[in-house]
């Protein structure tokens, strides 16, 4: 007879069990997974033709005033600063020329390709601009009592079925405690700096073409008379490659108390207004080399 060894049947039968538990949480894995919407690929900006002026928050309508954001006559005025601080040649608060990060709802432009991470926990949003990550919390829980504020805000978002075919469909999300100086478009659309935006974002494929992404983005800020609503549209990029930005390569403007400069191809700072003093030498002061 042959001598069956009880040290090798068992390990058979654990190697069996642990082949079975994995097949199984595969399918499981695979399951949840078919349950949320395909978002891969990358994702850009779908541009509206013949309008006037620059890319606007709401693509549908024209640069600046043709927004017709709802602004109170405080934050109206500090439009109409920034309009004529951009026919002088200024930047008003525009972030952008010092690489600082825009935050939200203005990252959600984009301004550079996308893309979507979707998990059961969390569905993060890669941004290849300034800021680079964001994070919508889809695990069921609830606000905290303390947050600390960011540029991007803390994000929690829920999962619709809304055909009721078992597999979800729209990403409802809510964005609170954003902090710093934010605009809408690089208009000048001004948001209150007091932190108390709040951002309600509706995100979904679009039926007919699921190539494109609508995102109902409502703002709702003190600077504004009303929750203002905006659709904007992605465009998906299914071969896209990925990218790098690095908005401080190459960058000549110079910010100098407050006043920003251009620095020409020999390196000398040119002024980018009219009139536009030099900067004041008592801003600087002299090297003296390594303290020791």
């Amino acid at each position: 007879m042959l001598d069956r060894n009880p040290i090798g049947i068992l390990a058979l039968k654990t190697a069996s069990l642990l082949a079975a538990l994995m097949m199984s949480l595969g399918v499981a894995a695979a399951a949840e997974e078919g349950k949320y919407p395909n978002w891969k690929g990358q994702w850009n900006r779908q541009r509206v033709t013949g309008l006037a002026g620059q890319p606007s928050f709401d693509p549908n309508k024209s640069w600046g005033k043709g927004q017709q954001a709802p602004l109170t006559p405080e934050y109206q005025a500090v439009l109409e600063a920034n309009l004529k601080s951009q026919r002088e040649g200024g930047f008003f608060d525009w972030l952008g020329s010092s690489c600082r990060g825009f935050g939200m709802p203005l990252i959600m432009y984009p301004f550079q390709p996308m893309e979507f991470i979707v998990t059961p926990e969390t569905t993060y949003v890669l941004i290849d601009w300034v800021e680079h990550t964001r994070r919508i919390y889809t695990d069921g829980r609830d606000w905290p009592k303390e947050i600390d504020p960011t540029l991007v805000g803390y994000s929690i978002g829920k999962w619709l079925d809304t055909n009721n075919d078992g597999t979800y469909d729209t990403l409802e999300i809510e964005t609170r405690a954003l902090k710093g100086v934010r605009l809408m478009d690089n208009s000048g659309i001004p948001l209150s700096p007091d932190g108390q935006t709040i951002v309600k974002e509706k995100m979904y494929l679009d039926k007919a073409s699921p190539d494109v992404m609508h995102n109902e983005i409502t703002t709702i800020d003190p600077a504004f008379t009303r929750p203002w609503t905006v659709s904007r549209f992605y465009k998906r990029v299914h071969d896209g490659r990925p990218q790098e930005y690095n908005c401080a390569e190459d960058n000549r403007w110079v910010v100098i108390g407050g006043r920003t400069y251009v620095a020409d191809n020999d390196g000398y700072l040119m002024p980018i207004q009219k009139d536009e003093p030099p900067p004041d030498p008592q801003l600087f002061q002299k090297y003296c080399g390594p303290k020791k």
